[in-house]
């Protein structure tokens, strides 16, 4: 009797790391997950969260459906990096991604992986932008690097193939075949990674009129001029005017913009035109001509006689043109997989996340992309469907990081959250809105000098306040009260009236720091090397 007791007992230690917990144990109660992931896709540009700039009916289903995350924000926001936290679970500092330069170690701990070892059958399809030979999926179909609108090549299994058509579509198709050729008997965990709607911005060419005829509404603070601000904010490259590509962003070919005399500090958007449109076959650029050739005649009228007040405008509205009519595409995709599920039995019991990389700034502060941790770009949209477990309409406020979604899959498929996991699973937020939660989150961004010359910085964010601290060749620190001031345009850190708080968010920071294990960041010191270095 001694013995039969003690077998269970030493099987129970002998269960190795990241295994079923016993309530899960059976096949048939794991879940199915489809992780979907965008790139930059702003929280705006969703009609679940603002129906302002488009209606996205089928991303929509999945909050109304379950559940919809009103604070959601990235732990760096560009997309090499976020891509990183994403499958590890982990800061960048910890899992050695933390620009877009960097290479990515493959070889490390990732939740595919650990659904894959206990009995999931895996597969990413799509944009990843992580160099190197995906693992953890027993089916990959990727991207290489940051792809192509049309007619793409794709890795599939390590072997690189042109696939014609546009990539939204083709990737939602690779993503159908896929599940409709997989294991049966098996749980699934498919990673479905749209490039769009990644800069520069070529939608499909069923979409092309319906939005190059549309107009829409200017952001308050698209003429911003950055007083109040320190530093970063007025040295940033990310104006619409300033620093959007004419060709390769605006679509203006190259040979009207010598003709109208409009010039740029390099080739890179003249080039990137000349390659993306290069790409089309005969139908594709026709039907591309049909449409941009009215607009181009129409600018080489109008350039002449219009002021930069008007010219903003005008390269606002095209940005959103072009930018809305590439998730037009990705919306229907969402549609795609979502009907697949309901038509072929598996909505029930098929957890589904839609989300992107990073924010991204729609005309805020005047800007286009993201990397600053100003919230267009630290907020990133986050929706939940889970029939079996999530109620409909569900509202999460608390606040949630990229660091959370590895733990969330591993403990809704029963597999153990490893130790060295910095997110928490926010399935108890699922299940209550009101459950004991974080009340701070920690931002990091490293990747200057560089594109865009955002400066490096790191922060606290909590539920009213935001501290930054901007340094590297600079030393400067930002506050924002985002109740009175949710634009962030005034920053309060010189005001005595503040002191006492930015000592307490300051000492907070500094526990942050230490609890993440962020040693790389010395507050209050200049690199040295570095400024002798710009000096020389």
């Amino acid at each position: 009797m001694k013995i039969i007791w003690f077998l269970p007992v030493l099987l129970i230690y002998l269960i190795p790391h990241g295994s079923f917990s016993q309530e899960n144990a059976s096949k048939e109660n794991l879940p199915n997950i489809i992780f979907i992931m965008s790139d930059d896709h702003g929280y705006q540009a969703i009609s679940a969260y603002n129906d302002e700039l488009i209606q996205t009916p089928n991303i929509d289903r999945i909050a109304d459906e379950g559940a919809i995350f009103n604070n959601s924000f990235v732990t760096n926001s560009i997309c090499a990096p976020s891509r990183a936290v994403m499958l590890t679970g982990k800061h960048s500092f910890i899992n050695g991604k933390v620009d877009n330069v960097q290479p990515f170690n493959w070889d490390q701990q990732m939740f595919p992986k650990l659904l894959q070892e206990n009995g999931y059958q895996t597969a990413l399809v799509g944009k990843i932008h992580l160099d190197g030979t995906p693992q953890g999926f027993d089916y990959s179909a990727v991207l290489p690097g940051q792809g192509r609108y049309y007619n793409p090549n794709f890795i599939i299994d390590d072997k690189k193939q042109q696939i014609h058509g546009h990539v939204t579509e083709i990737t939602t198709q690779l993503a159908l075949d896929w599940l409709k050729d997989r294991e049966q008997d098996k749980p699934f965990l498919l990673l479905y990674h749209q490039k769009a709607p990644h800069r520069e911005w070529l939608p499909m060419p069923k979409h092309f009129q319906a939005y190059s005829d549309k107009e829409f509404p200017l952001p308050e603070t698209l003429f911003d001029d950055y007083k109040g601000r320190g530093t970063a904010a007025k040295t940033a490259e990310m104006n619409i005017l300033e620093d959007m590509n004419w060709a390769g962003d605006s679509k203006i070919p190259p040979e009207v913009m010598e003709q109208l005399g409009i010039e740029e500090r390099t080739d890179w958007g003249k080039n990137a035109y000349k390659s993306n449109l290069g790409r089309m076959d005969s139908t594709q650029r026709a039907t591309w001509d049909k449409t941009y050739d009215k607009m181009i005649e129409d600018f080489i009228a109008e350039y002449p006689n219009m002021n930069k007040k008007e010219l903003m405008q005008w390269r606002y509205q095209r940005y959103m043109q072009d930018y809305l009519a590439s998730i037009a595409g990705v919306d229907e995709g969402v549609g795609d997989i979502l009907n697949f599920l309901k038509e072929n039995n598996l909505e029930e019991n098929t957890i589904v996340v839609y989300t992107s990389d990073q924010g991204f700034y729609l005309g805020e502060h005047g800007w286009f992309d993201k990397r600053f941790m100003y919230e267009p770009s630290l907020k990133t949209p986050l929706l939940i469907r889970y029939p079996k477990e999530i109620m409909p309409n569900t509202t999460v406020d608390k606040m949630v990081q990229n660091i959370d979604y590895a733990p969330t899959l591993l403990d809704y498929a029963g597999v153990d959250i490893p130790g060295d996991i910095q997110g928490k699973s926010m399935k108890p937020l699922l299940e209550n809105n009101n459950a004991e939660w974080r009340d701070e989150i920690y931002y990091t961004y490293y990747e200057y000098p560089s594109i865009h010359m955002v400066k490096r910085h790191y922060g606290i964010r909590t539920p009213r306040y935001k501290l930054i601290h901007f340094y590297y060749d600079i030393n400067e620190w930002e506050l924002y009260d985002l109740k009175e001031d949710p634009r962030e345009m005034k920053n309060l850190y010189n005001d005595p009236q503040y002191a006492d708080l930015i000592k307490e968010l300051k000492a907070r920071l500094q526990d942050l720091r230490d609890k993440y294990g962020d040693s790389k960041v010395k507050d209050e010191k200049f690199l040295e090397d570095y400024l002798e270095a710009v000096e020389n």
